[in-house]
């Protein structure tokens, strides 16, 4: 099938020399740096973006402070704060087509999960716009004195944290901006967004929309750069008064050591090396489904991806065979093709890394049922990839690889499984496939993760928090959990 034609306001909107939002005025990096970013089904420069650096951030936290403090926003009333989050989801729907290329061209995703990905970005906004109203806070009854002559009220409220600085990852641009634009801006925080060096166009054209959905000046900041500079620089200023951070586990513990000096809030989403757990009285047909979709979604750049897959032994043949001739039917191939379902991993760091795995993991014993090498079209394509004969101290096994290659594992004893699937510095998400229930229940409660997947994989809702256990981070996004947050609680006592 031919490629997609790219939208002539796609085509205007790279081409030309980039701005970062700071303060409601689109400015260049105050070095003048600019940085390329790249189209990773081809290798190719596709744009350029300022390289924002501390001086940037800095002036980009000093507008966010202001408008918090004494701009228009503290005085925005939480009806208003809704109107504006549900007017820029009606703008993001209203540039799908833009948008959704923005992100295919500028990540490789395939143009499908673009287009779907958009809406969804529209539809975490307005959920989060439904709370701007709802933060309440208690009446506590107590136990001080109560009589004719003294006697006391306490109660609690929930205010804003502040100025956030969010951090989001290349994998999920659009979605993941949404994601954490929402739970603050509904608080009443403002915020400095730093999007991936590698995907800034469309947080760029965010920004945009941001502005014609009208919300005051200095409320959203949008800074691009290198995380060992801009995201640096945020992490560590000592006027943010929390962070949200969507990485690596590595730089998560960076961020968490940059925290330290004005002892900011944080909030991590990490690491995952999630297993997903077949048993033999499972839909077998549906668990190979779901195994594949698990671990070959969005090119296994998903940090809940299902990478380690534990298959009870008398179905483990028929379990391989079955993700095996999956991988096989994935078309792979450019995200501006419409028949692509696997585009390209996101640069030539990532493609070497995930090369590097399976190099290791084949010289260490493992075997390749299906993939397992690269693919000799330009770009950062690798195939989706088996492999058997895997032991638990490889690196294949106990790493995040971040990238479509899945080690499928048989079992034996039903009873030591969890042992092995809890055997992981990770704990994002983990699934369970049978037809028994109290099984089901049993390894939900017993399975060390945030997430638990039963009979279904990479299944989410905005209302459901969202989060992992260990290395996999700190605090949950989504849900009532993700606005609160960005709250403080503060506790009053009265006397009467």
């Amino acid at each position: 099938m031919a490629v997609l034609e790219v939208d002539q306001r796609v085509q205007k909107f790279v081409s030309q020399p980039r701005k970062m939002l700071i303060n409601g005025e689109w400015v260049e990096a105050a070095s003048g740096k600019t940085f390329p970013a790249y189209n990773p089904a081809t290798g190719e420069i596709l744009g350029y973006a300022p390289q924002g650096e501390a001086a940037d951030i800095d002036s980009a936290v000093k507008a966010a402070r202001q408008a918090f403090e004494s701009g228009p926003w503290a005085r925005t009333s939480p009806a208003e704060r809704e109107r504006l989050i549900n007017k820029l989801a009606d703008l993001i729907e209203a540039n799908q087509e833009e948008l959704a290329q923005l992100d295919t061209l500028n990540n490789g995703i395939p143009i499908g999960g673009a287009r779907g990905n958009v809406p969804y970005a529209a539809t975490i906004l307005r959920y989060f716009a439904g709370w701007a109203n709802k933060l309440e806070g208690s009446t506590i009854p107590t136990s001080l004195p109560n009589t004719d002559e003294e006697k006391y009220f306490a109660f609690t409220v929930r205010e804003p944290v502040g100025v956030a600085g969010l951090i989001i990852p290349w994998n999920a641009p659009l979605p993941l901006a949404a994601s954490k634009l929402g739970p603050p801006l509904a608080a009443g925080c403002t915020v400095v967004l730093k999007p991936a060096e590698q995907t800034p166009f469309s947080a760029l054209r965010l920004g945009e929309l941001i502005q014609e959905a009208g919300f005051p000046e200095g409320v959203i900041n949008i800074v691009t750069g290198y995380g060992e500079t801009a995201g640096a620089a945020l992490a560590a200023h000592p006027d943010v008064d929390k962070i949200s951070f969507t990485g690596s586990t590595e730089t998560g513990k960076m961020i968490v050591q940059a925290a330290t000096g004005n002892l900011k809030r944080v909030c991590l989403e990490l690491g995952g090396k999630s297993p997903n757990i077949v048993f033999k009285d499972a839909d077998i047909e549906s668990a190979i489904s779901g195994a594949a979709t698990a671990i070959f979604a969005n090119a296994g750049q998903l940090c809940t991806a299902g990478s380690r897959l534990y298959v009870e032994k008398s179905a483990f043949d028929q379990v391989v065979e079955g993700v095996a001739e999956k991988a096989k039917q994935i078309k792979v191939g450019p995200g501006m093709e419409p028949s692509s379902e696997l585009g390209p991993l996101i640069s030539d760091q990532q493609y070497q890394r995930v090369l590097g795995y399976l190099e290791s993991g084949q010289s260490d014993g493992a075997e390749a049922i299906h993939g397992g090498q690269q693919l000799p079209d330009k770009g950062y394509f690798v195939e989706p990839t088996l492999l058997i004969n895997t032991r638990e101290e490889m690196k294949v096994m106990r790493e995040e690889i971040f990238g479509p290659v899945v080690c499928v594992v048989p079992f034996e004893d039903p009873q030591e499984i969890v042992a092995t699937a809890n055997n992981t510095p990770y704990g994002l998400a983990a699934a369970v496939w049978t037809r028994d229930v109290s099984k089901a229940h049993r390894l939900a409660a017993e399975m060390k993760a945030g997430i638990v997947f039963v009979n279904c994989f990479h299944t989410y809702d905005v209302a459901v928090p969202f989060g992992g256990y260990k290395q996999s981070g700190w605090g949950r996004e989504f849900g009532r959990a993700g606005v609160e947050e960005f709250t403080e609680v503060k506790s009053v006592y009265m006397k009467l």
